[in-house]
């Protein structure tokens, strides 16, 4: 027995002993990076090691340290460890939204101790959230993706009453369906889409919900915001059909006369 604890004693005090070398390497590699960078005019920032998606938790595997120069730190750039990670046994920051591989961790991309992170997050101030029914046709066929822009157009009536008009311009897309994340780009047909509105434009949009059928249009990436556009109905179309027909040329025609004989010329 006396044999087997001593091993037992041997074996803990290696690993221990190895562990406390580790631990002694990576601080003074650290510290050697530090003041090199120093040196040079540079400081170890904080990055993400690898992509960190929309809600996601800042642990330390995630992270790493670059050379960043000094006269160009970007606002609430973290530049130590202990700054941006929880005590042990306390609670996470979380993503407020994606960070790349090889971003700078900001703190305005990242949430307090234990925060939850919603959708909430991404609004603008005084904005608010709110949902649109879509289908295939009235979503864009599904290419509608967070972070686009749209019109939102309201059609109501019937027959020679059937009208349309644009409510909404330049709405920013937070969401689609359950998905809020920006970097998804694959196109799906969905149920509903949320856009981010004032005040104002989210009674104007829950007024129109009922009482017509609302449908969107994606704008461009460089549009810039458009005068209002006004409604046009279904005899506005029909009339500018019926003025748009050619008339039809007149047809010309010369009689000639030869004694008796008389014939008619078409002139074109």
């Amino acid at each position: 027995m006396r044999i087997a604890s001593l091993l037992t004693f041997t074996a803990g005090l290696a690993v221990a002993g190895g562990s406390a070398y580790l631990a002694r390497d990576f601080f003074e590699a650290k510290y050697k990076r530090e003041v090199a960078a120093e040196r040079e005019g540079l400081v170890e920032v904080l990055a993400a090691a690898q992509n960190i998606p929309f809600g996601q938790t800042i642990e330390a595997q995630k992270l790493t340290s670059i050379s960043w120069p000094k006269e160009a730190l970007p606002p609430g750039v973290f530049t130590d460890y202990a700054a941006l990670l929880p005590a042990a046994g306390g609670e996470p920051r979380r993503a407020r939204a994606e960070i790349a591989q090889g971003e700078l961790i900001l703190a305005s991309k990242v949430s307090n101790y234990g925060e939850k992170v919603t959708i909430v997050q991404t609004l603008g101030p005084n904005s608010r959230a709110m949902a649109i029914q879509v289908n295939a046709a009235s979503g864009v066929g599904g290419f509608v993706t967070p972070g686009d822009r749209v019109d939102v157009m309201m059609t109501r009536g019937n027959n020679d009453t059937l009208k349309t008009v644009t409510i909404l311009q330049d709405v920013r897309v937070i969401g689609v369906d359950q998905e809020a994340d920006e970097k998804v780009k694959t196109p799906g047909v969905a149920r509903t889409v949320t856009v981010e509105v004032s005040p104002d434009q989210g009674q104007r949009l829950a007024l129109a919900q009922k009482a017509g059928t609302l449908s969107l249009t994606l704008r461009t990436l460089d549009e810039a915001e458009s005068d209002p556009l006004p409604s046009i109905g279904l005899a506005d179309i029909l009339s500018e059909r019926s003025s748009n027909k050619l008339e039809p040329t007149p047809v010309r025609t010369v009689t000639i006369r030869r004694g008796t004989e008389v014939t008619h010329t078409t002139i074109k």
